[in-house]
């Protein structure tokens, strides 16, 4: 990430991408038209249950790779991380093959170890433009207005009542509300 980057660029780029297709109005977003548009295709196939996915270039044509096998909303949350790296990372895209593992501790090809950790700062980018991507704020806030007047994390019912909407994990949607009230 360039020094002149602010802390929530990806969470703007997620907005930015979701205001130039017009989604983000309702839910759940529709994660393989974004990466349609983003032209990328999107390929599921049965991969090791601890690769989540990959992204890379050929003939100049994004493919992102998708384990088949996984859960759909962990499926969804890995082409929106893919779409991530597209639309953030696309310079570094060209010559490596970016391999996502399971629960986003991702890698690059012949990379150490320390980069399979998901502490690189490409991969927690990555992640918040996912997050921010499957769930933009101003939905969700607008969800809770008008239908809860709060959402306490301990009540198990209205966090499985919005990640059900938004199809995404709980532990996803609860990063999502504690984010929210971060923001406040």
């Amino acid at each position: 990430m360039p020094s002149t980057q602010s802390a929530d660029w990806p969470e703007k780029a997620a907005a930015s991408v979701l205001e130039r297709f017009r989604l983000g109005d309702s839910a759940p977003i529709p994660v393989d038209k974004i990466a349609k548009g983003l032209g990328a295709l999107v390929r599921y196939s049965p991969l090791d249950n601890e690769l989540s996915g990959m992204i890379y270039i050929k003939d100049g044509t994004p493919i992102i790779g998708v384990n088949a096998l996984h859960h759909i909303n962990r499926q969804r949350f890995t082409i929106a991380h893919e779409c991530g790296h597209l639309e953030l990372h696309r310079d570094l895209l060209s010559s490596q093959v970016h391999v996502d593992k399971e629960f986003s501790v991702p890698m690059l090809l012949n990379r150490d170890h320390q980069s399979s950790l998901g502490t690189e700062p490409i991969e927690i980018q990555a992640n918040r433009f996912a997050a921010a991507l499957l769930v933009p704020h101003a939905l969700l806030q607008e969800i809770l207005d008008g239908r809860l007047a709060s959402v306490d994390i301990d009540d198990e019912s209205p966090l499985d009542e919005l990640a059900r909407k938004f199809r995404v994990s709980k532990s996803m949607m609860e990063y999502r509300l504690k984010s929210l009230s971060a923001t406040k």
